[in-house]
């Protein structure tokens, strides 16, 4: 093998095999593994929702702890499973793979069907920690290590993280506490037989989880040593997609059905519980030190924080993601998607591909990115000094123009799903109004509105 320079894929904590033929056995673990997988993660969140309630927890803050947990349950399993096994590569791969397949893939794909709102509360507070947990997992990977001393403190951060949510949510809607439960639950009492229901859809969770992960990990290896791959750039490729499936379903089922806001919100606390849980409880886990391949610290690891911070000036170019910036991340994530094939197959223009993705593309992008940036924030302030009077529309905004009903401060969380979903008594599209009436959503304060059709949107 040619000696790659020192930015380029030259060598894994994997040695490479001689290419063969992959076995079916191998093809059906890796199906069967991600099924079980995002089977478990759905009858987790539902069982563990249900548990909530039944102790009367408020629907926000399962919104915002439980349901956000829900979608990044298989990044966490892969990884907790790959590091104790000591496939550390497995392991941060697909954390990093998923991170950047989420931006780049999901955000771009949404944006693409339809343009994207963007809270500004994303913009101020989630994507700067976003960025912020990328680039410590960075540094910390720095002396080619996870310890156990990196994953609590990678752990301590979700912690301070899900209490910043949690203590804001609470604060904005505290008029409204005394009455949640009857307005969202309703007098639903649920006997001894429901209560074992929700803990047996807990048990079922788990076990599947631990199943699945078990023969997805196992095919992963299988795949990498049968086609000669490292067992990073299988984590980094086909167990990052699999494994981010839950949030391509969310935010694009978010983006048809209208809640754009919820489609992005999805994406940035998916990246920080798959940042802060899945390598922090990985390197917790983990028998000896995770080793991170210098491979991933030199171009993977930056590709990350770089999709991460490119999120600012999109997003605040007028609180939305246009097709057209869809279109551009979609675009990076097929170069990258190239790059990683180029480099499994031992072409010898992989070195030429990065050299022109991190010297000319990257730094034009971002060049483009900031002058857009700048002229949209020249463009507000204008506004703003005009008429000062006259709010900016935001996310706060619907399609018509008109303003929607504010409760309080008007704090909406990244990963905030519909937790109607997990109401019991409610129907299959956990609404349950009227007929003749238009149910209303509200993800923030998780009640349910009802408004005649016709009237004006709030």
């Amino acid at each position: 093998m040619p000696a790659w320079p020192w930015y380029a894929w030259n060598c894994s904590t994997t040695e490479r095999t001689a290419p063969g033929k992959m076995p079916l056995t191998t093809l059906a673990g890796l199906i069967a593994g991600l099924a079980l997988l995002l089977a478990g993660a759905e009858a987790l969140v539902r069982g563990s929702a249900r548990l909530a309630v039944r102790c009367r927890v408020p629907p926000l803050v399962i919104g915002l702890t439980v349901v956000a947990f829900g979608t990044s349950t298989p990044e966490m399993a892969v990884s907790v499973l790959s590091a104790s096994g000591g496939q550390g590569d497995l392991a941060v791969g697909n954390v990093v793979g998923s991170n950047i397949f989420n931006v780049l893939m999901i955000l771009g794909l949404s944006a693409l069907l339809i343009p994207l709102q963007v809270s500004r509360r994303l913009i101020r507070l989630d994507v700067p920690l976003m960025i912020g947990a990328s680039l410590l997992a960075w540094l910390l990977a720095m002396d080619r290590h996870y310890g156990r001393l990196d994953g609590v403190l990678l752990l301590t951060g979700l912690l301070a993280y899900t209490a910043l949510q949690v203590r804001s949510g609470l604060r904005a809607r505290a008029d409204s506490e005394r009455n949640e439960f009857e307005v969202e639950y309703g007098e639903r009492v649920e006997g001894r037989l429901a209560l074992f229901g929700h803990l047996a859809l807990v048990v079922l969770g788990l076990a599947l989880l631990a199943w699945g992960s078990n023969l997805l990990v196992d095919g992963a290896v299988t795949l990498a040593r049968t086609l000669g791959l490292s067992e990073l750039v299988v984590g980094l490729t086909v167990v990052a997609a699999g494994s981010s499936l839950p949030e391509l379903a969310t935010s694009l089922i978010a983006a048809l059905k209208g809640e754009r806001d919820i489609a992005v919100g999805n994406i940035v606390g998916s990246n920080l519980f798959n940042l802060l849980a899945g390598l922090g409880l990985a390197g917790l886990v983990a028998p000896a030190p995770l080793d991170v391949s210098p491979n991933a610290l030199a171009f993977d690891y930056p590709v990350m924080v770089a999709a991460a911070v490119a999120c600012l000036p999109i997003f605040f170019t007028g609180y939305r993601i246009d097709r057209w910036e869809g279109l551009l991340f979609l675009g990076y994530y097929l170069a990258y998607g190239a790059y990683q094939a180029l480099f499994a197959a031992g072409a010898s223009t992989v070195a030429l591909l990065h050299s022109a993705l991190v010297w000319y593309a990257l730094p034009l992008t971002a060049l483009t990115l900031l002058v857009i940036a700048v002229r949209a924030w020249h463009r507000q302030d204008g506004k703003r000094r005009s008429d000062p009077a006259e709010p900016l529309q935001d996310k706060d905004t619907d399609v018509g123009g008109h303003r929607r009903e504010q409760r309080g401060d008007h704090h909406d969380s990244p990963r905030q799903l519909v937790v109607a979903a997990y109401r019991p008594g409610h129907d299959e599209a956990g609404r349950g109004g009227r007929a003749g009436e238009i149910q209303v959503e509200d993800a923030q304060i998780g009640t349910a509105e009802t408004a005649q059709p016709g009237t004006e949107g709030r």
